[in-house]
């Protein structure tokens, strides 16, 4: 059985999953916030019970890797904890496992349980899944009623990032390239409304459908489900499509997939301008441009993506 400590933002998403026992949120700005919140989470970890008698845990793996994370190991009194030897906890583990910069992050962090990282394991096994409910799916229904029917593809179109220089900005043009033949829906965050407004205005308001803000990340994940593609950049959206398996046209600027966060939908054509000397430029995405050109991402036109996706919708 695994048990998953995950924040209160990220713990809804292991709802319904038939590989995780327990979810134990871990609130450190919170009610468990400082030494004493700390304690008691790992007070929580250690005393658990039910029908059967306790809930032991005879190993950690530490996927986060900060010493905050190590530390409640320790002091859930769980012997055996694993992670990577870069990871800012990993003095406090008492197994480490190589960083592989080479891999996928999700084979990576299979690679915390099968150390032997000279095995690379099947695409299927390092794909992550959410299960959605009854719930997010009633979510969704209610929200694509709204939306006019007909027999065109539903296309997801993912604007927003927490990192500007991340975000392309060719949805709204797009959009209007795309509106004949699909049926759009925006999938973010309530920040990224105003994205979404500049998107409804080119596309059309009956071809077009703005869902930001308006759903939890589950119910995205549902929504994304019901998607022919997702067009998204490098940001959350896309791993919810890698887990719904839904294709995705992955549009990657600062960022490169080499670093180990890019989709893993079956169909997943990337996008970017492969042939500029200064990318990659950060590992997350910096707000600005250093060299203050933007070519990374302005130069991506948006005919070219719309190919992508006429692409996927024809196969």
């Amino acid at each position: 059985p695994v048990d998953v400590v995950a924040t209160p933002a990220s713990a809804p998403l292991l709802a319904n999953n038939p590989d995780v026992r327990d979810v134990i949120r871990y609130d450190k700005r919170g009610d468990a916030r400082g030494l004493g919140g700390l304690w008691r989470t790992a007070e929580q970890l250690r005393r658990r019970v039910n029908d059967q008698g306790p809930r032991k845990v005879a190993a950690a793996y530490m996927a986060q890797g900060s010493t905050r994370s190590a530390v409640l190991a320790v002091m859930a009194g769980i012997r055996e904890r694993v992670g990577f030897d870069t990871s800012s906890g990993s003095a406090l583990y008492t197994r480490r496992v190589a960083y592989r910069d080479d891999r996928h992050h999700a084979e990576r962090l299979w690679g915390l349980a099968h150390p032997d990282t000279s095995v690379e394991p099947p695409r299927e096994l390092v794909r992550p899944r959410l299960y959605p409910g009854l719930e997010e799916v009633s979510q969704v229904d209610g929200l694509l009623d709204t939306l006019a029917d007909d027999d065109t593809p539903l296309v997801g179109l993912a604007p927003g990032s927490i990192w500007a220089t991340k975000r392309w900005p060719g949805y709204p043009e797009l959009a209007r390239l795309l509106a004949p033949h699909a049926r759009l829906v925006t999938i973010g965050g309530v920040g990224d409304a105003p994205l979404a407004a500049e998107i409804v205005q080119m596309a059309g308001g009956d071809r077009v459908l703005d869902a930001m803000g308006r759903l939890s990340l589950l119910a995205s994940a549902e929504l994304i489900a019901r998607c022919r593609v997702l067009v998204t950049n490098d940001s959350a959206p896309q791993h919810l499509a890698s887990a719904m398996d839904t294709p995705t046209v992955a549009i990657f600027g600062p960022t490169v997939p080499d670093f180990g966060f890019g989709p893993l939908a079956t169909r997943h054509p990337l996008v970017g301008n492969a042939g500029l000397p200064c990318r990659p430029c950060d590992r997350h995405g910096p707000e600005k441009c250093p060299l203050g050109h933007w070519k990374c991402m302005i130069d991506v036109p948006a005919t070219h993506v719309a190919a992508k996706v006429h692409e996927l919708l024809a196969s």
